[in-house]
């Protein structure tokens, strides 16, 4: 497939087609790295904190969920040492 290098800005850019995107799995964010003289685009991976709503659920269930530190912790900043 060929493509025209465009200007975006002060830099430059390639318009990729929907359906090449949707076949690469492509949402928003993507890696780019350099092989040889070629650009490679992948997708990222997970978001960082994608699941997380489901795991915590999961431990609500199995009663995982405690606090493991208090959450008295003094306010008074009087109390504190700066």
């Amino acid at each position: 497939m060929r493509a025209q290098v465009i200007p975006i800005g002060n830099s430059r850019g390639v318009r990729i087609p929907s359906s090449l995107l949707k076949l690469c799995h492509i949402v928003s964010e993507i890696d780019l790295k350099v092989k040889g003289n070629s650009i490679v685009i992948r997708p990222l991976g997970k978001h960082p904190r994608q699941g997380w709503a489901d795991a915590f659920k999961k431990m609500r269930g199995r009663t995982e969920d405690r606090l493991l530190i208090s959450d008295r912790i003094g306010l008074n900043e009087d109390e504190w040492e700066w």
